[in-house]
């Protein structure tokens, strides 16, 4: 069984940044592909960003720039940089986590942009 817990998230201001994290831990063998995905109220789950196991990054093209994916593996952790965030960017963000051939999902944490 594995276990994804993201920490980081909160209320910022518009233009701010926040960083998340999000460490794996419990059975894990070869972790390939780490993410981040978020959803706002009323709205589709949707890619902010990946990476693959060897550190090549993807980004949803409304976040390109603004954003930034890494990931230690000796940590089994992926790190979410915003920068310039808008309040659009306001919803729950969760980490996804491809080991082997299975799937993960962390629970979420909020991220809120407001004055």
């Amino acid at each position: 069984q594995v276990q994804l817990v993201e920490s980081g998230g909160g209320l910022v201001q518009p233009g701010g940044s926040l960083r998340l994290s999000c460490a794996a831990s419990g059975s894990i063998a070869v972790i390939w592909t780490m993410g981040w995905y978020r959803q706002a109220p009323g709205k589709q789950r949707e890619l902010v960003a990946a990476i693959t196991s060897t550190g090549s990054p993807n980004y949803a093209d409304s976040m390109k720039g603004r954003v930034t994916i890494s990931r230690d593996n000796a940590k089994n952790t992926v790190y979410l940089q915003m920068r310039t965030l808008k309040p659009e960017d306001t919803a729950v963000y969760y980490c996804k986590v491809g080991i082997l051939s299975s799937v993960y999902w962390g629970r979420g944490t909020q991220v809120t942009v407001s004055a």
